[in-house]
């Protein structure tokens, strides 16, 4: 199976790496790092990642891997990365993104009328280009995968190992990474949390969702008629 993760600047990097660890460990895997050139891709914290492979040259995939993160702005309008998609797509056995990933990937169309997740800020977004916003850490409809926020991302790939390969495979790669969450506070989604720690958050990425949602209208209007 080749696996391709679409890398861009300022991308979350535990969006990447979590999946990345669970795929990469699947029978007779390779795993492609991608982006429109070789030069080295600063996530949003600073992280500097190293693609293996251009858009522009990439082999069939098997599966893709949409990661989110602030740069996804840049990709909702960005021809080029959406036709990539597109294309790749059709081939695809498993199309799945990681947090706002799910965004790029419904800009690109290949959401439409399926059942999908993202980060809970951004999950109404979904709608605005046919997708069904669903609040569920891993959302599973047909050959599209999408995780919630960020740690969801092995959650994501587990299952996705699953679907391709048994539970067994699945079962094995979980205890090799030693999976086992045990946060050090109650966790979960936004209702189950204390009022002023959410609006706190709302408050902070108010701007940034304001951008967000604008872009998402502009790509809801390119894409075509359903």
């Amino acid at each position: 199976m080749r696996v391709g993760f679409l890398i861009f600047p300022e991308f979350t990097q535990l969006d990447l790496t979590g999946p990345l660890e669970v795929f990469a460990r699947m029978p007779e895997t390779e795993t492609l790092l991608l982006w429109k050139s070789l030069d080295a891709v600063p996530s949003d914290h600073g992280l500097h990642i190293l693609p293996n492979g251009t858009l522009a040259d990439c082999p069939h995939l098997d599966l893709i891997c949409v990661p989110g993160g602030p740069g996804i702005g840049r990709l909702l309008l960005d021809d080029e990365v959406l036709e990539f998609l597109r294309r790749r797509a059709e081939k695809a056995r498993f199309v799945t993104s990681v947090c706002t990933g799910s965004l790029v990937l419904a800009a690109a169309g290949l959401l439409s009328g399926c059942r999908a997740t993202t980060h809970w800020l951004s999950r109404e977004m979904l709608s605005m280009c046919g997708a069904i916003p669903v609040a569920e850490r891993v959302v599973v409809d047909g050959d599209r995968i999408t995780g919630a926020g960020v740690t969801s991302g092995i959650d994501m790939a587990l299952r996705v190992a699953a679907m391709a390969f048994g539970e067994d495979v699945a079962r094995e790669i979980g205890l090799r990474l030693e999976y086992r969450p045990e946060p050090p506070f109650a966790c979960g989604p936004p209702e189950t949390w204390p009022a002023e720690i959410v609006r706190r958050i709302e408050s902070s990425m108010a701007d940034l969702m304001g951008e967000r949602r604008e872009l998402m209208r502009e790509a809801a209007r390119r894409l075509p008629a359903r």
